[in-house]
């Protein structure tokens, strides 16, 4: 069976890169306010035969924790959290994140959410995600207005973690942690390089030839749509329902 780019939402084609992503790791936990990264998770445990444990903070079914947070920091710490995910209002060319606000710090125009723990899990969970659904030069920026988690530290600081990639609605940036910089390696179907480039805010490495971002197979599609779109209904049953037509 050949799939059309018609044939998938763009919810579904992340959630495959996400899944492709994480391949391999032990232990992948998703925080708050992250049905793609969850879906994606889920998928990736789906495909991987349930070698791949899933904590969704929130969820049900999903989380062992009783204590939230905390219990996840503290995990993630002693080395049981193999990958995670993180946002910002802002993410900059060197892979800092801003979940604070836009302008001079104290007195910023626009306030968010706030950092919480996401400076902590930058460093210690080896596979980081970055991911941001709207690709802009408002939130893909040179230079974040405020450094809520760095992507880099110094070559003395002691540091197992860090971001291994962006994912947007764009495309697919990988991320060198050595020399601090994004790379671009796929675009999304319906994309060009000349719309990434325009609307990100930031230099990026690219190669002569950059390849368009594949779409899930039909079994990955079958695995989206039957028992990972019931799963991740437990704690995003909007969501569930918009991207997979589940009943509320």
């Amino acid at each position: 069976m050949t799939l059309q780019q018609a044939d998938v939402r763009p919810e579904e084609l992340q959630a495959s890169v996400i899944a492709d992503l994480i391949a391999g790791v032990r232990h992948v936990a998703v925080g708050m306010l992250s049905p793609v990264p969850g879906a994606g998770s889920l998928l990736a445990a789906h495909l991987s035969g349930g070698r791949l444990q899933v904590t969704i903070l929130g969820s049900r079914a999903h989380s062992r924790f009783t204590n939230g947070g905390a219990e996840l920091f503290d995990l993630a710490g002693r080395g049981g959290i193999d990958a995670f995910f993180l946002s910002g209002g802002q993410i900059d060319g060197h892979g800092n994140i801003n979940l604070v606000g836009t302008g001079e710090y104290p007195r910023t125009n626009v306030r968010w959410s706030g950092s919480f723990g996401s400076a902590y899990l930058y460093f210690v969970v080896p596979r980081v995600v970055l991911f941001r659904w709207e690709h802009s030069r408002r939130t893909l920026v040179q230079q974040v207005d405020f450094v809520s988690a760095p992507g880099t530290s110094p070559p003395q600081v002691y540091r197992p973690g860090g971001p291994v990639a962006l994912l947007t609605n764009l495309c697919l940036f990988d991320f060198d942690r050595a020399r601090g910089r994004f790379a671009l390696r796929s675009v999304h179907p319906g994309h060009t390089l000349e719309e990434v480039r325009d609307q990100t805010g930031f230099d990026f490495d690219c190669a002569g030839a950059v390849p368009t971002t594949p779409l899930p197979d039909a079994a990955r599609l079958q695995a989206l749509r039957g028992p990972v779109a019931h799963q991740i209904a437990d704690i995003y049953p909007a969501f569930a329902q918009q991207v997979f037509g589940l009943a509320a």
